[in-house]
């Protein structure tokens, strides 16, 4: 089971990794992920990333208070804009377009009702 644990810590990583360069690609939450499957197989990886200047601040800003940046707040929320009006500008049925927009105010809704990292 430990494998398991590793692997998915690993994956996490990469994909938080690719995250910080894509705006498409969320970071945090993988990074989240990562702490947690290291947590569960590896604790020299676990400490690493939790300390880790870069990746560890916005991993234990959730673990202790549950909080995400302003800047954070702000690039999610705008790349939720620009998902639903690239949907609108290529034509998307209105029902697609009404469940995204309906996910994404969800989506947000949770994000700014978290405490300011």
């Amino acid at each position: 089971m430990r494998i398991l644990w590793l692997l998915i810590g690993v994956l996490a990583l990469a994909l938080g990794v690719i995250g910080i360069v894509t705006p498409i690609l969320p970071t945090v939450p993988f990074l989240i992920l990562a702490a947690f499957g290291f947590s569960k197989s590896s604790e020299r990886l676990h400490n690493w990333i939790i300390s880790h200047p870069r990746l560890g601040p916005p991993i234990m800003a959730w673990r202790e208070r549950g909080a995400i940046s302003p800047w954070a707040k702000r690039l999610s929320t705008g790349s939720m804009v620009a998902s639903v009006l690239l949907a609108l500008a290529i034509g998307l049925d209105y029902r697609v377009l009404a469940l995204q927009a309906t996910a994404m105010a969800a989506a947000a809704l949770f994000i700014w009702t978290r405490p300011d990292a």
